[in-house]
């Protein structure tokens, strides 16, 4: 695609809600069972009294976060996001701590998200369980090249399935409701089972209140993705900021809605889950064992809703599988835009930078794309062991830009003197301030629940690619001061002589070419140059260059270890040594082959000599190619391609 063809590929509200938004609403299908998982650790009654506290605060912490990222949507609606915020309004090494916790972020995204729509075809599909690992990487594989198509691309094929899970979701929800409010709901298929403290032991005091801690802080899953949408605001139509918070929005409601509907419905219902369902669960006064299948909280209450109607089971159970593995789809949006972000700021290699053929930042999906692999390959595609990981980085995102936007509205207060818009700038500044607190909050309570259990391996994760974008920084900025021009003190300055060196091996149609072309370039000195491995083949050489009469005097370097690039190396270095202001010009004759396999037929001296002269200072390196029959097929390929619109193709050189 054309590069002024980019404004084609701008989102429309109804493609970039399924493409930004598919993580956060995803998180409904997990985000319930990590609550009830964990405040089951208590005991049936514990999660009857507590599911509803502990859903109340993780809605509320969404409305907050919600309400701030819409304010930053519209400050800064050029994509840098929290980063861009933390930059300005904090300094450099603020935003590269947001950068950081982003980037782990997203990779972790798709590892979790990946991972847990494979574990639970795992529970309906028998070919898939004892192979997750395989399939979750053939997945991700498929997102990659979905992705490369280009972001409109994949956001068309995504759509379908993301808007099928929030009708089913809600759609279960509200007749799940109906049945409740008309006395026809039924019970789930746990309901009958007694669920006991892990232990055996009631948690009290203390313990209670850190277990509820440790519930809020996995429900805060359901907000992981929040901060996509801010990132990727210049891929919105026009007028970009306004549809970026509107579709912020929907999300939030959306999100709200299904999470609220699901633990409701599994409240009435009598959802029973439990981290250890073998020995916590209990019939008639038994546990379970290890035979016994726990269904998903969503599982269970897609049979309950629908006990009559099982096209809608099948249906809910396909969209949930579906939502969990395109989930990762907003960390494909996410981590190269924001790639691409440090890259142009020097933070990252500049080659996640540019765009791809499909408009798409390939190199970013790329690196997201293996990051990922590496993660599902060294956890076994668990969701338990990666869930730890989870959301640690995205609410140090969410703490630092909120403390950002706080202090863009202090600036901007002091120099804004109309009523209205000083009024606007305060409310904004109010809800940005509650926003640090609560998001400061959750992450306190995550790093104590959850640091132990893995996060430290997230922070870890964080320090080092916070290091790793500093030393990039720091290397391009060294290369850049090394190539600025002092036109002052670096005026340009011809050399005193061209030392001009041909290398040979023998006499044959390269040769006779790189000595054309290196008398037609009229350096001040010539000379042939060969390095004496053997004795014999080194005679007969000179002997054909005396009988050819060929007007360039031939010199014969001694290699004694029977080296051919040391000798000519030492050889170039002795003239720059005894003339500083000399130039020297070395042709390297070079045959093109045009077969793969030919490759290793020949030794590649002349490019093993290039690579180490290249770091041989005041040496010029021309390579003289002559191209063999085998490869004039792929360079008649390269003249037939058909030329680009509005060019002109010309010709020069090889």
């Amino acid at each position: 695609m054309r590069s002024d063809r980019l404004h084609e590929t701008l989102l429309p509200k109804r493609l970039a809600l399924p493409i930004f938004a598919s993580d956060a609403l995803s998180s409904v299908a997990y985000a319930p069972d990590e609550i009830l998982l964990m405040l089951g650790i208590a005991g049936g009654a514990f999660v009857m009294s507590h599911s509803w506290q502990v859903t109340v605060g993780v809605i509320l912490v969404m409305v907050v976060v919600v309400a701030s990222y819409r304010q930053n949507v519209h400050a800064y609606p050029s994509g840098g996001g929290d980063y861009e915020v933390a930059t300005v309004n904090i300094g450099p090494k603020a935003g590269l701590t947001v950068a950081s916790s982003l980037l782990v972020d997203y990779v972790l995204t798709v590892a979790v998200s990946i991972s847990s729509g494979v574990q639970n075809a795992a529970t309906v599909l028998d070919f898939v369980r004892g192979r997750e690992v395989v399939v979750a990487v053939v997945l991700i594989l498929f997102l990659t090249a979905m992705n490369l198509r280009g972001v409109r691309e994949s956001g068309m094929a995504f759509a379908v399935p993301v808007y099928a899970f929030m009708v089913a979701i809600v759609g279960m929800g509200a007749y799940g409701f109906l049945q409740e409010f008309t006395g026809n709901l039924a019970p789930a298929e746990s309901a009958g089972l007694t669920l006991v403290p892990e232990g055996d032991e009631t948690i009290t005091g203390l313990a209670a209140g850190f277990l509820l801690l440790r519930a809020f802080s996995s429900g805060c899953a359901a907000l992981t993705g929040v901060e996509a949408i801010s990132n990727g605001v210049p891929a919105f139509q026009k007028p970009k900021s306004r549809n970026a918070a509107t579709t912020l929005l929907l999300m939030g409601t959306l999100s709200i809605t299904m999470l609220t509907s699901i633990i409701a419905l599994s409240q009435w219902t009598g959802v029973k889950i439990a981290d250890d369902p073998a020995s916590q669960l209990l019939r008639n006064g038994q546990p379970v064992g290890e035979d016994y299948v726990q269904h998903t909280v969503i599982g269970q209450l897609s049979v309950a809703v629908f006990k009559d109607f099982e096209v809608g089971v099948v249906f809910v159970s396909i969209v949930t599988g579906l939502i969990l593995v395109l989930a990762a789809n907003t960390a494909f949006n996410g981590f190269p835009v924001l790639g691409s972000i440090l890259a142009r700021d020097g933070y990252l290699p500049r080659q996640l930078h540019t765009r791809g053929d499909r408009l798409a930042f390939s190199n970013g999906i790329l690196i997201l794309s293996g990051a990922a692999i590496v993660l599902v390959i060294a956890f076994k595609a668990e969701v338990t062991a990666l869930i730890q990981l989870y959301i640690v980085g995205v609410f140090v995102s969410f703490t630092v830009s909120q403390v950002g936007m706080v202090r863009h509205w202090t600036r901007h207060l002091r120099l804004e003197r109309d009523p209205k818009a000083r009024a606007r700038m305060m409310r904004s500044r109010v809800i940005n301030a509650i926003g640090a607190a609560m998001s400061g909050t959750v992450l306190v309570v995550v790093l104590i629940t959850k640091f132990q259990a893995g996060a430290r391996y997230a922070i870890l994760a964080m320090a080092l690619l916070f290091a790793l974008m500093l030393g990039i920084r720091k290397h391009y900025e060294r290369v850049s001061q090394e190539l600025a021009i002092d036109w002052e003190s670096d005026k340009p300055l011809l050399p005193s002589h061209v030392h001009a060196i041909v290398c040979i091996s023998k006499v044959h149609k390269p040769t006779m070419r790189a000595l054309s072309y290196a008398r037609a370039s009229r350096p001040s000195m010539l000379e042939a140059v060969t390095v004496d491995v053997d004795a014999d083949e080194t005679r007969a050489l000179v002997e054909e260059w005396e009988r050819r009469q060929i007007p360039v005097t031939l010199k014969v370097l001694a290699s004694p270890y029977r080296s051919i690039t040391r000798p000519i190396l030492d050889y170039v270095r002795s003239i720059r040594t005894g003339n500083p202001r000399d130039l020297v010009t070395v042709y390297l004759p070079e045959y093109v082959l045009g077969r793969w396999w030919e490759q290793v037929l020949h030794n590649h001296s002349a490019l093993r000599l290039k690579a180490r002269l290249l770091f041989t200072p005041g040496v010029m390196v021309v390579s003289v190619p002559w191209q063999l029959a085998s490869s004039e097929g792929a360079e008649r390929d390269w003249i037939d391609m058909p030329p680009i619109p509005g060019s002109v193709r010309g010709g020069g050189g090889t």
